[in-house]
């Protein structure tokens, strides 16, 4: 059977609950997935789906943005891989970055195309488990288009393809991708020099998002000033610490993978400022119904979190309305 990529890239199968309650999907038009065997190692750490254990925190951080703006002209975009590693941790890395020229009607990605000139903010994003970052190259070209440099590690143990799958190394992935970061801003060549260190978010989805937890909370990277957490919840059931940032979640009333109660647990307890996007019909992938809502409110999130572009604030709510299809907390 031929590899199913929905539109955003979540393919159907994907982590769950507490920390790592994930186990592999099978069926689903899914071909090269790993069997029901193959997910028996996620036993010792399977649990509950329902809501985490941690307790709802009122906003006591708010977190304010140095103002600026966003571009006011979408990019061409580029895409190169890169191949790091962190000891014997093999992490190939594709960067959706901003190209120069002319943006097409169509963000579709270029090779090696000559990066746009200036300095942009970057957002690591952590895909799902048995995903890979080319299943989401659809919302992570438009977040490039928008002048944004996105760097999407492929996780050696919970990704497509991975020789022995082990959801439970999702622990390992939070210093993944602090690595990943560390080694993109360390890069000698022209990439690098494109990314604002000072502008840094981190985005994720399922495992992913378990992942993006962690680097809020249990494994706390202060780099960090934004968030997106898809259809994610808690790591470890630690709290989330360190200096403010905004969170944003965007989550499916339906998700039978990782409940929509264990997702809105999580977003309670951010102690910084938050919004949620609920999908009322969505369940764990981004179907074409909510492709548009979900992207276009990440989008903006990002532009006012990462550049203090207050116009992009003010968008969130309207973008979170496109096409009726999902309700929007905002405490941002």
């Amino acid at each position: 059977m031929r590899r199913r990529t929905l539109l955003l890239g979540l393919a159907g199968v994907a982590g769950a609950g507490g920390l790592a309650a994930c186990t592999a999907e099978t069926g689903g038009g899914t071909a090269g997935a790993p069997s029901a065997s193959a997910s028996t190692s996620a036993a010792p750490i399977l649990a509950s789906t329902k809501a985490s254990s941690l307790a709802p925190r009122p906003i006591t951080a708010p977190y304010v943005p140095p103002p600026g703006a966003a571009p006011a002209h979408a990019y061409p975009v580029g895409r190169r891989l890169l191949p790091l590693s962190r000891g014997d941790r093999v992490l190939p890395t594709t960067v959706f970055y901003p190209a120069a020229g002319v943006a097409p009607r169509s963000p579709a990605p270029a090779d090696e195309a000559p990066a746009a000139t200036g300095r942009f903010p970057m957002v690591l994003f952590s895909h799902g488990l048995t995903s890979q970052p080319a299943d989401y190259a659809a919302m992570l070209a438009r977040w490039a288009q928008a002048g944004l440099v996105v760097v999407a590690p492929t996780y050696p143990n919970t990704s497509y393809g991975a020789k022995k799958l082990d959801p439970p190394d999702i622990v390992n992935q939070p210093d993944d991708a602090s690595h990943v970061i560390d080694a993109v801003l360390a890069v000698g060549d022209p990439l690098a020099a494109m990314i604002d260190p000072n502008r840094l978010a981190a985005a994720g989805h399922s495992a992913g998002g378990i992942t993006t937890v962690g680097l809020f909370s249990a494994r706390r990277d202060e780099r960090l000033k934004a968030g997106v957490v898809f259809a994610g919840t808690d790591f470890q059931a630690v709290p989330f610490t360190g200096p403010s940032a905004a969170m944003l979640f965007v989550h499916g009333r339906k998700d039978t993978t990782v409940n929509y109660s264990a997702g809105h647990t999580v977003f309670e307890a951010v102690p910084w400022s938050r919004a949620m996007l609920s999908v009322t019909e969505g369940g764990h992938v981004t179907e074409a119904a909510d492709f548009e809502a979900s992207t276009s409110t990440t989008t903006e999130f990002l532009r006012w979190s990462l550049y203090g572009d207050a116009a992009a604030k003010a968008r969130i709510p309207e973008a979170a309305a496109t096409g009726g299809v999902a309700t929007f907390e905002n405490q941002l």
